[in-house]
């Protein structure tokens, strides 16, 4: 019997499909280097310059967003990146270090932000208001009451159908003072009358429409709903329900990773007279809906802190 010998097994030629099997190994090992080479080096989009801006949800449900940040991002080449969320969300997702300027209106919520040291200052930037919306036949009859304290005093008295968004938002805040003021404290475990939708305010105000409910929405989200079904603003006009919107940097003394230069170039933009006047000019229907006020003054314990 013919042997064959050791030199020639170890060199033996190898078949054609043990040499395809080697050259898609190779193949596979060559792509998944690329792979790791490519997400090891950043991409040009990577390198670019952005923050993240943390807001309330009017803002972006408005389209106020869509007129103002592409003329910053022109002028400054800096990309800001929006999470619109409920303005206790927005400053919570800051303090957790997720955001690195924030764009809220509740009052109270941003003073205790600032005055833990997480923010720098609140700096006004615009005001709008709140309006009372609810069905045509106005059930609780707020339409001709003396303000918003008598309005919702009514609707508690007749039970009538109220949707809340009851998620910690800026809205929700108001609301729960004019409650107080109405000296009513509504409990949605409590009262059936008493919705709690736990959802922004374009959800919570379809609630409204299809249970033919009140509630309180800011006019910039009332106005540009895609629907306001059969319902009507009952009540507008009340100091009570005026709504200042505020920026505030994150402290980079307690986050080190904020983008503070990107963040105060843009307050310094909203703030200043291009970023006054395109708030201004913004009237998807014909009708202003948020009012410039960067220059409005800061309350007392609105103090700097660097």
């Amino acid at each position: 019997m013919a042997r064959v010998s050791i030199a020639a097994a170890r060199f033996k030629r190898p078949s054609a499909g043990r040499a395809a099997n080697g050259a898609r190994r190779m193949q596979a090992a060559l792509f998944g280097l690329c792979l790791l080479l490519g997400a090891a080096a950043p991409s040009a989009a990577d390198k670019a310059p952005y923050l993240v801006l943390q807001s309330t949800t009017s803002t972006q449900s408005s389209g106020l967003f869509d007129a103002l940040l592409p003329q910053f991002s022109a002028a400054s080449g800096i990309e800001v990146r929006v999470i619109a969320v409920g303005s206790g969300q927005a400053l919570a997702n800051c303090r957790a270090g997720n955001g690195d300027v924030a764009l809220v209106h509740a009052a109270q919520l941003e003073q205790q932000f600032v005055a833990d040291g997480e923010g720098l200052a609140r700096l006004p930037l615009m005001v709008n208001d709140f309006v009372l919306v609810g069905p045509e036949n106005d059930p609780a009859e707020v339409t001709g009451s003396t303000g918003a304290a008598q309005a919702f005093a009514r609707i508690a008295r007749r039970q009538a159908l109220f949707a809340s968004r009851g998620d910690d938002s800026g809205t929700h805040a108001r609301e729960r003072e004019l409650w107080a003021t109405a000296g009513y404290r509504p409990d949605a475990g409590r009262d059936a009358w008493y919705r709690d939708t736990g959802s922004a305010m374009l959800p919570t105000l379809n609630v409204a429409l299809e249970l033919g409910g009140y509630t309180l929405i800011d006019r910039a989200t009332w106005d540009t709903a895609p629907s306001h079904g059969q319902h009507r603003l009952l009540l507008e006009n009340d100091p009570a329900l005026l709504n200042q919107y505020s920026l505030i940097i994150v402290n980079p003394a307690r986050h080190p990773a904020t983008r503070w230069r990107e963040a105060q170039r843009l307050v310094d933009w909203l703030r200043g007279p291009a970023g006054q006047q395109a708030i201004a000019d913004f009237r998807p229907h014909g009708r202003v809906l948020f009012h410039p006020n960067a220059g409005a003054a800061q309350s007392p314990s609105d103090t700097l802190r660097k």
